[in-house]
């Protein structure tokens, strides 16, 4: 009797062990799955100061953004959005040409500030030429300018941020480095039309910049302006004023700081812009390396002017000018982006082709204005 009571002690112990062993595995299971009998909470970090380094794109941006303003444009044919930002706590505020020319001269430009704000700006003065512009906000307080950079002391390689409102995403931050410098671009209007066409010795960047962006800073790890994006190569266009609706490849384009500063300062000043020219007329149809000097002029005027620079210097219809400061150009538009990219009053070395023989000359720019 004893040793059948056992048997039954023993057996009544393995049985309450094996329902304990899946009683177990149940509720090993269920922890499991769930991480525990309480709620599930996972595993984050805490909070860090919200500081970055002044030389971070996140330092540069947070700096910038308060003076970098969205532009919204209304005219009787057309309406767009552009960046631009501000110069002066005037309320002068610099962007492209291309953005405020759909309001034409009854139209509306509203100006979205970083923090909403929202103000009415004029047009103070533009110029195609350039593909530049000048409007101002009045009524606005704590306008904070932003600092101007020197153009001249880039390098390719150098890391640079933008800031715009691409497809009207305003406020947007893209980083990247100068790709190139002294790239000749046009954009707008027809080739050879210089009322219309923009022509720029651009930085290349590979920041991203899209429709939007036009108008806004190129900005260096200081924070300080060099160029005014302006244009972007897509896909299935050349190089155009970023009004399309293609998007970026890493091809963008920005007006360096110098020339945007001088072209603003006169756009302030007396409301046009200064044009340095050498007096001369270009075959825009010439199809060889260089630019070629008209044999007949433009609407039956001098194809070199009588007394202007060119003419001073030597310079003869059918001469190919092949060099400026000692860099090649290898078509009239080229010459025409170096010849902006100076003032009037400064003085070039040109190396003219004629008669299958080079020759350098030396003149001293001239004035749209005056000859």
């Amino acid at each position: 009797m004893r040793r059948r009571r056992r048997r039954g002690v023993v057996g009544a112990a393995l049985a309450l062990a094996l329902v304990s062993g899946g009683i177990g595995g149940v509720v090993g299971t269920y922890l499991e799955r769930n991480g525990g009998v309480g709620a599930v909470e996972l595993p984050q970090a805490g909070k860090e100061p919200p500081g970055r380094a002044p030389d971070s794109v996140a330092g540069i941006a947070a700096r910038a953004l308060p003076s970098v303003v969205t532009l919204h444009v209304t005219g009787a044919e057309s309406a767009g959005t552009g960046t631009g930002f501000v110069l002066d706590t005037l309320g002068h505020i610099l962007t492209n040409n291309h953005v405020v020319e759909p309001a034409g001269g009854d139209g509306e430009i509203t100006v979205v500030f970083n923090g909403g704000q929202t103000a009415k700006a004029e047009v103070v003065g533009r110029d195609s030429g350039y593909d530049l512009a000048v409007v101002k906000v009045t009524g606005v307080k704590g306008l904070k300018p932003l600092p101007l950079g020197n153009s001249d002391n880039v390098q390719v390689g150098d890391p640079v941020v933008a800031i715009g409102a691409p497809f009207d995403l305003e406020g947007t931050v893209t980083s990247g480095i100068i790709s190139a410098k002294e790239r000749p671009i046009t954009a707008g209007g027809e080739k050879g039309d210089g009322s219309d066409v923009s022509y720029v010795d651009a930085l290349q960047t590979d920041a991203p910049i899209n429709p939007g962006n036009s108008g806004g800073p190129l900005l260096d790890t200081r924070g300080r302006v060099i160029g005014i994006n302006s244009a972007i190569r897509s896909a299935d266009s050349g190089s155009d004023a970023d009004g399309g609706q293609a998007g970026s490849i890493g091809l963008g384009f920005a007006i360096p700081v110098n020339q945007g500063k001088r072209v603003a300062e006169e756009l302030i000043n007396t409301g046009r812009a200064t044009h340095p020219v050498i007096g001369i007329t270009l075959d825009m149809d010439y199809a060889g390396d260089g630019a070629r000097v008209d044999s007949r002029g433009s609407g039956g005027g001098p194809a070199v002017t009588p007394g202007g620079p060119g003419d001073r210097a030597g310079i003869e219809p059918g001469d190919v000018i092949t060099a400026v400061d000692g860099q090649r150009v290898h078509s009239g538009e080229e010459l025409i982006v170096k010849t902006r990219a100076h003032r009037p009053g400064d003085r070039l070395e040109l190396t003219v082709e004629r008669g299958g023989k080079e020759r350098k000359v030396s003149l001293v720019l001239g004035s749209s204005g005056g000859g």
